[in-house]
């Protein structure tokens, strides 16, 4: 596995996987610290539960050929390494601009719980953002270890507290208010929105309403008045008394549980896409047999790692992880995605569901786009089966790709099985997406799309859908044994 580009935004450590092993590098400085905070309670505690990362230290048998590899060699030629921990490797991550609102908001909530828990134990998180997050599955983990320091018992003021609002609060508040996906919001900014971008948005009257004033509007106006050259503002406040300092923050850290509990997503069906399966899919007797195809598939091939492309509302996604398999389902409808949090949480299913158009997957970000790998960086090699259900014909019309790309990149996806569902372009669906376009898709039929396969797959069965123009294949790739 390529290694990643090292983390370089927090002085007293660098992150870097190498090998497939997450490593971080924590200079000598900040070791103490960090050790400390390892056995605290709280430390302890969250990483029984899995909320918290896992961190071994290395002896110096195990750091010895690290020091030879030539990846890592400026790494410990930079500040002073104290020591070198390995953390539980998330087997795929993630990022905000990739997740719906249902798992933004329980990001957040896992960081105000920590928050609130270090606390006790005289330590805090010194930056809040939902970088800090990945998702096993479906729970929320904490994985920036090296976030949580020794905090001044005297100090009233969590430094994180605006990073807070305007990586959380604020994009909930956007996405619920005026519909603005999270996909808008952190892939242009990765400290999110401030409180002055949403002060424009507002109405007049709506800026004077309890939740907009605390949020947005006296953020906004204490800024305009406050004056950036009067360096007292950035000078620490310390109280004579550490336990009113101390109660200050637990009042914030309930103050900011309160408005984050306010935004809790609320269950939508009023997307595009969220009532297709109920409204625009299949009668009772062609679904049934689509259902019973792919128990099929999964039970022969019975894939570890399943990727359900054109996930919907998950049930196939369901199907997969109730088989074993560990699901990442996508979807480029938010509603749809969040529908699949909903269930997995409620069923405690093993499917990490995320908003990603196949067509348009995530790109790289960051600086030097090396911060946060491209979707298909991520999912190069992961996965032993892919459902592709009802989906090539939205990628064939609506996004005008070729079918022998479609099946190309389809075959990159899987590293053994692939079901597929190929309908024709009489198919009432597929005319909708038409739109009197027909005549482009005119050569298209069963026939066409086998032989297409044949280049990538091996055709293990295949079944007309009763009463349909849809037709499942079970296909396994090409070259394995």
């Amino acid at each position: 596995m390529p290694s990643s580009a090292p983390s370089f935004r927090d002085p007293a450590g660098i992150c870097f996987v190498f090998n497939g092993r997450v490593l971080r590098f924590v200079t000598t400085e900040a070791l103490p610290e960090f050790e400390k905070f390892l056995q605290t309670d709280f430390a302890r505690k969250f990483t029984a539960e899995g909320k918290l990362v896992s961190s071994r230290r290395l002896d110096e048998n195990e750091t010895a050929p690290l020091r030879e590899a030539p990846e890592l060699k400026s790494i410990f030629g930079a500040p002073k390494i104290g020591a070198v921990f390995e953390h539980e490797k998330i087997p795929f991550p993630s990022f905000p601009h990739e997740w719906p609102p249902e798992m933004l908001w329980a990001a957040g909530k896992l960081t105000l719980e920590l928050a609130q828990a270090a606390l006790a134990d005289g330590f805090c998180i010194k930056d809040a953002t939902p970088g800090n997050v990945l998702f096993l599955g479906g729970k929320a983990v904490f994985v920036d270890a090296l976030s949580l320091e020794r905090r001044d018992a005297h100090d009233p003021i969590w430094k994180a507290h605006a990073q807070f609002v305007r990586t959380f609060l604020l994009p909930l508040l956007a996405n619920r208010r005026w519909g603005l996906n999270l996909a808008e919001i952190f892939t242009t900014r990765r400290d999110g929105i401030e409180p002055e971008d949403i002060y424009r948005l507002c109405g007049p009257l709506e800026k004077f309403s309890p939740r907009m004033l605390s949020l947005v509007s006296i953020p906004t106006w204490l800024s305009r008045k406050a004056n950036p050259d009067n360096e007292k503002i950035y000078q620490p406040h310390p109280l004579k008394n550490a336990e009113k300092a101390q109660f200050i923050l637990a009042s914030l850290f309930r103050r900011l549980e309160k408005n984050l509990a306010s935004l809790k997503p609320q269950v939508s069906n009023d997307s595009a896409w969220s009532g297709y399966m109920d409204t625009h899919s299949y009668d009772d007797p062609a679904f049934a047999a689509k259902e019973k195809f792919v128990r099929e598939a999964l039970a022969e091939f019975k894939p570890e790692r399943v990727l359900d492309a054109g996930a919907n509302t998950g049930h196939f996604s369901v199907l997969a992880a109730q088989s074993g398999a560990d699901v990442v389902a996508i979807d480029l409808d938010a509603a749809c995605v969040g529908a699949i949090w909903n269930r997995a949480q409620k069923e405690k299913l093993n499917i990490l569901p995320l908003v990603v158009n196949l067509a348009r997957p995530s790109p790289a970000l960051g600086w030097r786009n090396s911060e946060c790998p491209s979707f298909l960086d991520r999912v190069a090699g992961k996965f032993d089966g892919v459902l592709m259900l009802a989906l090539i014909h939205h990628l064939l019309v609506t996004e005008r790709i070729p079918l022998e790309d479609i099946l190309r990149l389809a075959s990159e996806l899987t590293n053994q099985l692939l079901v597929i569902e190929f309908i024709e372009p009489q198919d009432t669906m597929f005319r909708r997406l038409t739109r009197g376009r027909e005549t482009l898709h005119a050569s298209l039929d069963p026939a066409m799309f086998e032989k297409i396969c044949r280049k990538h797959f091996e055709i293990v069965r295949s079944l007309t859908l009763p009463g349909t123009r849809r037709k499942m294949y079970c296909l396994k790739k090409r070259g394995l044994n």
